[in-house]
């Protein structure tokens, strides 16, 4: 027979246990207004048994993880003497919302049924002090720097993407160091999707990508979690249907194209598909997509307006294929590329005999901030290579799309006529003996036709190449596999004046764009003045 656990003993087991001290001591409001015990919901419950030290949380809306942090830190304080904690948000009344909500948390503990719970020697409206040593403080985004020159045991970031764009970078390179230098220590980032912006970046990048510290956590409104939290809701939705259809719930009969998408794709429930449609017709769909997504990508979909249809990138990024292995391609490349895969250089299909290929370059300074950029395709319009990078010169880039060019058949490539691509032609041509380049004809001063080396963009010649591109892409002409190119076609905007760029992106890149762009032009022209 198993031996009766003591009082004591049991209290132990739920001091080191943050879903029993939840349970048994953590007090909450739930929809309906009553006070109850904090029972985790399965998304809380997934998160805290998977979270790691860095963290980053897209959600839909009132899912409960701002509650779920509150909780977490406070238990924390309890249970660590001598520990700091933070919670930052994007405006002060949120601020102090939330401050109010934890301390009423900690007013609720059963402070006189058991001695477990530190006296608080400070309490406003900016801190909470316990008598243990372990403080928990919060702070506004836009107010005054609350976290350099402390230590953190815990940093949440809630609702990073309503942060001032041009602040939430440099957030994040203050919390880094902030965080306190043991294995407990953890940042939790968590947000809607609100634009493109640091978080979003830092979001699909953690996402996609297995390499990533930052851990990434996605919940969507088909969470079971939005079932029991808004029921009032979702009884609302289907006694509106059924007053509307002859008393009648809703059938597969009902659902439109993207509502049997949601069914058969990813499982919605009727009930679910009924609260949607609900909330549609009372606010808009593109408001629900922001709110409440379904995947990442159609979070941030409803943020931006894109010269390329967000949709049909959207789905290639689902069905883009990941790059060949470093092992598998090393022995396969010339000395000066191999130190480049799969950090700077991309292959997804190896040269084949006899095929034709077509390059665009774009061309940087190589001293950070814009990078220079390569996008290889074959002859039929697939995508076989990429490259980037801001930190390479521009007479070794000069070597390496050299390099590169001859490994793929002595490709056909079209530079960007601009202030480095002229000395990178110049390379090409003179250093390398490269023959195999675009030439644009172009007339001189004295109105004679001449032919210049690589493609010249003004503002009447860009508008032309990115919407051949788009063409082509929309069309099916073109298969892009490079995921970084096509998460800056999402954001890729025309202005006002008619002009194009990266003006929603965290720093406005669109290298990779104008290099698929001149591979276009590459390959329109289709000519090759080598045999191969």
């Amino acid at each position: 027979m198993a031996k009766k656990l003591t009082k004591e003993e049991k209290l132990q087991i739920i001091q080191n246990d943050f879903k029993l001290f939840a349970k048994n001591f953590i007090k909450i409001i739930d929809n309906n207004g009553d006070t109850v015990p904090f029972v985790l919901n399965p998304e809380q419950e997934k998160y805290i048994n998977e979270m790691g030290k860095y963290n980053i949380i897209l959600k839909g809306r009132q899912i409960g993880f701002t509650t779920l942090s509150l909780a977490y830190m406070l238990y924390s304080a309890c249970t660590k003497p001598d520990t700091n904690y933070i919670i930052m948000t994007h405006h002060a009344s949120v601020s102090k919302s939330l401050f109010v909500k934890l301390k009423k948390m900690y007013k609720n503990l059963p402070h006189g049924k058991y001695n477990l719970f530190p006296k608080a020697l400070l309490n406003n409206r900016d801190e909470l002090y316990l008598e243990n040593g372990s403080r928990i403080i919060i702070a506004t985004a836009q107010g005054e720097d609350a976290i350099s020159g402390n230590t953190f045991q815990f940093i949440h970031l809630s609702e990073m993407a309503k942060y001032p764009n041009d602040v939430q970078e440099e957030i994040i390179a203050t919390c880094i160091p902030a965080l306190a230098k043991n294995e407990s220590s953890m940042i939790w980032i968590e947000s809607t999707a609100f634009g493109f912006n640091t978080f979003q970046e830092m979001f699909m990048k953690a996402y996609r990508d297995r390499e990533s510290v930052w851990k990434a956590f996605f919940f969507s409104w088909l969470a079971e979690a939005y079932t029991k939290q808004f029921k009032h809701t979702f009884d609302e939705a289907e006694a509106w249907w059924k007053a509307k259809n002859n008393g009648r719930r809703m059938t597969y009969d009902d659902l439109e194209h993207d509502e049997k998408i949601l069914r058969d794709k990813y499982g919605a429930t009727y009930r679910q598909l009924m609260f949607r449609r609900y909330y549609v017709e009372t606010n808009s769909l593109e408001k629900f997509r922001r709110e409440f997504p379904t995947t990442p990508d159609e979070a941030f979909q409803e943020s931006t307006k894109s010269v390329f249809d967000i949709a049909k990138v959207i789905e290639k990024i689902q069905y883009a294929i990941p790059p060949i292995e470093t092992k598998d391609v090393y022995d396969e490349l010339p000395d000066v590329l191999k130190q480049y895969v799969n950090k700077n250089l991309f292959i997804y299909h190896l040269p084949k005999p006899k095929t034709k290929y077509y390059v665009g370059v774009d061309v940087a300074s190589g001293q950070g901030g814009d990078y220079s950029t390569m996008s290889i395709f074959d002859e039929e319009g697939q995508q076989v290579a990429s490259f980037y990078a801001n930190d390479i010169a521009v007479y070794k880039f000069a070597e390496i799309v050299d390099a590169l060019g001859k490994f793929y058949n002595y490709a056909f490539i079209c530079v960007e006529r601009n202030s480095y691509g002229l000395p990178l032609l110049e390379r090409l041509r003179k250093d390398y003996g490269y023959l195999n380049l675009l030439k644009q004809k172009v007339f001189d001063q004295k109105g004679k036709r001449k032919m210049q080396l690589g493609f010249q963009t003004t503002n009447t010649t860009k508008p032309i190449i990115i919407n051949d591109m788009k063409e082509m892409f929309e069309l099916g002409m073109i298969n892009i596999e490079c995921v970084r190119t096509l998460e800056e076609m999402k954001i890729y905007q025309e202005d006002a004046k008619g002009r194009t760029n990266a003006k929603k992106g965290v720093k406005n890149h669109d290298d990779l764009v104008i290099a698929v762009a001149m591979a276009v032009q590459a390959m329109k022209q289709g000519k090759y003045y080598v045999e191969i």
